[in-house]
């Protein structure tokens, strides 16, 4: 028995508990943990959540995918797979109609319901870890490759991303960090912006920037008067595709919205907007995302 990925819907395998201990020297700790056993004889891999599909490619293990969720969009020759939905609305009929042997889906996947489903027509369904860290990182592909019964195509992948994240940590380190105000939505002049424990702020902080918005957890709408004392010298947003473009505001727009005008971002006119899946997929091109972060709010150093 192998670690890999919190086995969900496995007929007869008991849920573990989750650990939740960052930084700890063992993987066992930092991931969302069970033993379950590889499956190297699957040969039709359905694989749910971008980051997911994105380790299936860098470990080389692309020809045994066989579908593919609306998430997954990198590398661009994922599109050409058939695409089973949104991995949080996904249809036990849009999974099952790929027949696949082997799920390997993002943590959040879902609904429950679908699951259960699956786990009646027992179809192996690993749920990978999540990880913001290089530890955590580290975790994630190592799951992967585990769950793919391929576990040494993981070093590699594991030694680029390390390597990117140390070349990294030679550059963030600043005197006086900038203040960066994610927003997930502008739409209708209503902003919903980043606080503490996000992905967001995760990939901020990676950046050597700090995350302007705290006091709460998650994404929540944000006050007028929240903002103006967040007072962010970037605006960042994700750089949407044509489908939902209506909820993009151009960049003029968005900085003469009353909440936004006074700010400094709105005074230097500093809007970052990166492809969602790279700036927050947190897979192997995480080093290389944190550092063009890095390079749009300081400048190229």
């Amino acid at each position: 028995m192998k670690l890999i990925a919190a086995r969900v819907a496995i007929p007869h395998v008991p849920r573990l508990i989750r650990a939740m201990l960052p930084f700890a020297a063992s993987a066992v700790l930092l991931a969302q943990a069970a033993f379950a056993d590889p499956h190297p004889g699957a040969r039709r891999v359905l694989s749910i959540g971008g980051s997911v599909t994105e380790i299936v490619y860098a470990l080389g293990q692309q020809d045994r995918l066989v579908a593919r969720d609306t998430t997954s969009s990198y590398p661009p020759e994922a599109e050409t797979l058939p695409d089973v939905g949104y991995m949080r609305a996904l249809s036990p009929e849009g999974v099952l109609s790929v027949e696949p042997d082997l799920i390997l889906a993002e943590d959040g996947a879902g609904p429950p319901e679908t699951i259960a489903v699956l786990q009646e027509a027992g179809i192996p369904f690993e749920t990978i870890p999540s990880g913001t860290n290089a530890e955590g990182l580290a975790t994630k592909i190592r799951a992967v490759a585990e769950a793919l019964g391929v576990p040494d195509t993981a070093t590699d992948v594991i030694a680029a991303l390390r390597a990117d994240l140390d070349a990294l940590a030679d550059v963030v380190a600043k005197p006086q960090k900038r203040r960066v105000m994610f927003i997930l939505s502008a739409q209708g002049g209503r902003i919903m912006a980043s606080g503490q424990g996000t992905e967001a702020e995760a990939i901020i902080q990676l950046a050597g920037a700090e995350n302007a918005v705290q006091g709460f957890q998650g994404y929540k709408p944000i006050t007028d008067e929240a903002i103006t004392a967040a007072a962010p010298d970037v605006i960042l947003m994700m750089q949407r595709g044509e489908a939902t473009a209506s909820h993009d505001s151009p960049d003029a727009e968005l900085l003469s919205m009353p909440a936004l005008s006074t700010t400094p971002a709105a005074t230097t006119g500093t809007v970052i907007r990166m492809d969602g899946l790279y700036l927050l997929g947190f897979g192997p091109r995480t080093g290389r995302a944190a550092r063009d972060l890095h390079d749009a709010i300081y400048g190229q150093g």
